[in-house]
């Protein structure tokens, strides 16, 4: 059965793990407003309520968050310094929920550049949609395991069923893997991940899977 946006906030919200951070309903005592989660939650609703009015030529897929971006923004492969660049495109505001100086991830900054050339509808998500850390430091990334991947698979099926994609792009084998299982009948499209050396790799083939020209 097909959720709606409010159906899939709660249940992705009510989410709890050991060594996790789920920006929809966990508030960091360091870096978070005090409203945090309720904004994170409103700023993801918005963007699915947009979404599922259009026609969403893609998913892109990441891993999970990380600690300097999305465990802050609670958005996809975005982090403070892209909040803006990521909910324009879906023509919806959103207040920031951390406090202090803006943090910046690689990660996000590259993913960034290359989006600001293509122009398509489409979604940004992860194969674990929360945090996992190491135990005893928040402020740490680990590769989340096989239990949580369980997990957000489940949740990217929903989300797959929900906005209808006509492609999965999936950077990195761990979104490969997953997303061949949620696909059904669509294409997936494997991207290198631009961390570790794979920046130019990645350019390239969203250039090619885009159509896009090559500086």
């Amino acid at each position: 059965m097909r959720m709606s946006p409010e159906g899939f906030i709660r249940a992705v919200s009510l989410i709890r793990i050991g060594d996790v951070f789920n920006p929809y309903a966990d508030r960091c005592p360091v870096h978070d407003v005090a409203d945090a989660p309720q904004i994170r939650k409103a700023t993801l609703l918005a963007m699915l309520n947009a979404a599922i009015e259009v026609d969403i030529e893609s998913i892109w897929i990441g891993r999970d968050l990380g600690y300097r971006g999305g465990r802050r923004t609670g958005l996809a492969l975005t982090d403070d310094a892209h909040i803006v660049a990521h909910t324009s495109r879906w023509r919806i505001s959103a207040a920031r929920p951390t406090r202090g100086e803006a943090v910046g991830e690689r990660t996000a900054s590259v993913i960034w550049e290359i989006l600001s050339s293509v122009e398509d509808r489409l979604f940004l998500w992860n194969v674990f949609p929360f945090h996992p850390h190491e135990s005893g430091n928040p402020f740490s990334n680990r590769l989340h395991n096989a239990k949580e991947r369980a997990v957000g698979e489940d949740i990217l099926a929903q989300l797959v069923l929900m906005l209808r994609p006509a492609r999965l792009i999936c950077i990195g084998n761990d979104a490969a893997n997953v997303g061949r299982r949620v696909a059904g009948n669509r294409d997936v499209i494997k991207i290198r991940h631009p961390s570790y050396g794979g920046q130019t790799d990645f350019q390239k083939q969203i250039r090619r899977s885009y159509g896009l020209e090559f500086p």
